[in-house]
């Protein structure tokens, strides 16, 4: 079993940026960012593989920039030019295997983190 726990969010004014971070207890595969803001759907932001390679939302990509210490087991998102509608509970999500299942799905994750607030004012 790994746990999560993510750190960093808060208010911040639009334009402006915030760092996340999620420290894992164990080794992970991936570890992906997702947000669910009120009444909606979990979505997908970002997700690095063990390897490096990243991958973002479009709605994120070129704002949003993640990043993992693989000898920390800890994963970072930068977050700048942060907009309203970035505004949400973010999640950081661990999978422990190896190419199974897409990334971009909440349901192919193994653990989760509880959450922490984004909220971006006018």
């Amino acid at each position: 079993q790994v746990q999560l726990i993510e750190s960093g969010g808060g208010l911040v004014p639009a334009g402006g940026s915030l760092r996340l971070s999620c420290a894992a207890s164990g080794r992970t595969y991936a570890m992906g960012w997702f947000r669910q803001a009120p009444g909606k759907e979990r979505e997908f932001v970002a997700v690095i593989i063990w390897g490096g390679n990243t991958y973002y939302s479009e709605s994120v990509k070129g704002r949003f920039t993640i990043s993992r210490d693989n000898a920390e087991n800890m994963a970072s998102l930068q977050m700048s030019s942060l907009k309203p509608e970035d505004t949400a509970v973010y999640y950081c999500a661990a999978d422990k295997n190896t190419g199974v299942g897409s990334l971009r799905v909440p349901a192919t994750y193994d653990y989760w983190g509880q959450g922490t607030q984004v909220t971006v004012s006018l």
